[in-house]
């Protein structure tokens, strides 16, 4: 156990910053699964745009690598791009 008061601090900031990463890390998660199923290609490119978003926000953040939110924007692009 934490013996400091900034150490007690730090673990209550943590627990909530895991929380928040965590509901946005799956709620993205989520909309790009939704985005694979669709069939319908308006409707897919019009959902891409936030999810693209999304998957910024969450390599800004260091939530996911870069370099897998560059894979998923492409394989999400080629994949409305293809309906």
């Amino acid at each position: 156990m934490a013996n400091h008061k900034s150490a007690l601090k730090r673990i209550r900031s943590n627990e909530k910053k895991r929380v928040l990463n965590r509901y946005q890390h799956k709620t993205t998660r989520n909309a790009i699964k939704a985005i694979r199923m669709a069939t319908d290609k308006a409707e897919a490119s019009e959902k891409l745009a936030g999810v693209i978003s999304m998957i910024d926000k969450l390599a800004k953040k260091n939530i996911i690598h870069a370099n897998k939110a560059s894979n998923l924007k492409s394989k999400l692009t080629r994949h409305v791009s293809a309906l």
